[in-house]
């Protein structure tokens, strides 16, 4: 393993809603390695390799053992969210990035060596078998744009393998968005969710197969959402207690029933011929 020893000033990166720690060193982010450190290594050089450039480059360590990696440049929507979060083109910009994401991750393969995920008891059951490594947190903090375009995808702690669509309810769920109004951004408010829905669905490519399952998927994922953030609000503490605090549970759940309410209309909006 390669340590980073250059020094210069550390410049601490905020906004997102978990990693704590982050800091630019410059042309270079400094950060703790996630639970699938290993697994996220080996995935941002296989992007490397295969010439995906919307991806940062994973460098080394360096002797706090903090993970080196190349610094992206570019615009990121951050909070308070800037006015230009709800265009259309930059959504169909991100749907984009993510195809040609899968398509250069796709030839990594699904890591056989992975530890078993530590799930609370209780939580629903979900029918998603792996295709890919998916991002799995598409959020727009995590989202570079450059030129008004998405150039990058940044922080890949939540990367596992997922099915195409599994990685889609993500996308759709932070750009499309999901949600009544009123629990979204005011930047975010009084879109056409069902056509916004059925441009990323384009964009991308999806199959037929997959845009008739992804309602039935987002909701079942959403449920097992309140679960997952409830457990690790109690085991890990931090961020996710944090948002625990300000009332994400209560989101989720008021998700849930704008889910179940605008399925049937999204799906027909996904499957409607041309």
């Amino acid at each position: 393993m390669q340590i980073w020893t250059e020094d210069g000033d550390e410049i601490p990166l905020v906004g997102g809603d978990v990693t704590e720690g982050l800091v630019r060193v410059g042309d270079t982010v400094r950060r703790p390695p996630g639970e699938r450190a290993e697994m996220v290594r080996a995935l941002l050089k296989h992007l490397e390799s295969v010439g995906f450039e919307g991806a940062p480059r994973f460098l080394g360590v360096d002797p706090a053992d903090r993970e080196v990696l190349t610094y992206v440049d570019g615009e990121v929507a951050g909070r308070p969210r800037p006015d230009w979060i709800a265009d259309e083109d930059r959504m169909i910009s991100v749907a984009e990035l993510v195809r040609a994401y899968h398509d250069a991750v796709v030839s990594f393969g699904i890591p056989s060596d992975l530890p078993p995920a530590v799930e609370p008891s209780g939580l629903p059951a979900i029918d998603d078998a792996p295709e890919l490594v998916g991002h799995q947190d598409i959020t727009p903090e995590n989202v570079v744009f450059r030129d008004g375009r998405a150039f990058a995808l940044i922080d890949f702690d939540m990367a596992r393998p997922v099915s195409r669509v599994r990685d889609l309810v993500n996308l759709m769920l932070w750009w499309a968005p999901f949600g009544a109004d009123a629990d979204l951004d005011p930047e975010l408010r009084g879109l056409d969710h069902r056509r916004r829905c059925r441009l990323i669905a384009d964009t991308y490519g999806m199959s037929g197969s997959d845009r008739l399952r992804l309602m039935e998927l987002a909701i079942a994922l959403n449920a097992r959402a309140w679960h997952l953030m409830k457990y690790r609000a109690e085991t890990l503490g931090g961020g996710w207690q944090r948002m625990w605090d300000e009332g994400v549970g209560d989101k989720i759940t008021s998700r849930q029933s704008w889910l179940e309410s605008e399925a049937d209309a999204i799906t027909t909006a996904l499957t409607a011929p041309h």
